[in-house]
């Protein structure tokens, strides 16, 4: 179906079921955004099954027309490696998303943090399992949140909170840090993936220097590799510049 027909639809529906007036524009890129921000701001919630089968399809569609990329096709040393760009056409087995520590997504519309894009490319079933989730027995023992990729090419996404920095980076910042790579390590080890491409955790939003973080990440993944000896292709995704340099003159 073509894709302002699908938005058209997929906004009617959640008028429908939000009693909202939303009114579609058709011009597709502003209807897009407006969809997008909608689901960005709504509670967990069952949006029905014809409603996720038009939002799937437009997902996939966008995905395909993105571009996927298979992490094995990257060059590795040491089974590392640096990719450049949007971590939601990684086909992986885990990528990791910086949550907040709320671990539902972002509710601001069309914020442009990872939490947004990535819960935004996968699709509105990731908020719904991240709140089935909260009622798990053992949430709060559970550092890393996993949850299905969803439209997205990977096949899980883990979800970890970060250290937020107000002033000077503390040592309990920097464990914590380092913690959040070690805990998607370890997780992954435990279920037996071949592949886990983590974002830049903390940095951006949440200040933690770009610098520091990267050099907590690779020696973490670095001491992490070198007492399990596992094969786990490890994969740093990098949006900016300045940490395309960084990783590179580390790596």
């Amino acid at each position: 179906m073509e894709k302002q027909k699908v938005i058209d639809k997929l906004l009617n529906m959640l008028a429908k079921k939000l009693n909202l007036k939303i009114q579609p524009t058709g011009d597709y890129l502003q209807d897009r955004r407006l969809f997008r921000g909608v689901c960005n701001q709504l509670p967990p919630m069952d949006l029905g099954d014809d409603f996720y089968k038009l939002q799937d399809e437009l997902l996939k569609t966008e995905s395909i027309e993105k571009g996927v990329v298979d992490i094995n096709s990257l060059k590795y040393k040491n089974n590392i490696s640096l990719f450049k760009g949007d971590i939601t056409t990684l086909k992986a087995d885990a990528i990791v998303n910086a949550a907040n520590d709320q671990f539902l997504g972002c509710f601001v519309p069309c914020h442009n943090c990872i939490d947004n894009v990535i819960m935004s490319a996968s699709g509105f079933q990731m908020r719904n399992e991240l709140a089935r989730l909260k009622k798990q027995k053992n949430y709060d023992n559970e550092f890393v949140k996993i949850t299905s990729g969803y439209n997205l090419p990977c096949k899980y996404v883990f979800h970890v909170a970060g250290p937020q920095i107000f002033g000077e980076v503390t040592e309990k910042d920097k464990q914590d840090l380092a913690n959040c790579y070690l805990y998607c390590l370890n997780k992954a080890k435990e279920m037996g993936l071949k592949s886990i491409v983590f974002c830049c955790i903390s940095t951006g939003v949440y200040s933690f220097p770009n610098e520091l973080a990267c050099e907590i990440a690779i020696k973490t993944a670095r001491d992490w590799q070198s007492k399990t000896k596992s094969n786990l292709k490890i994969v740093f995704n990098v949006f900016k510049d300045i940490d395309e340099e960084l990783y590179e003159q580390r790596l």
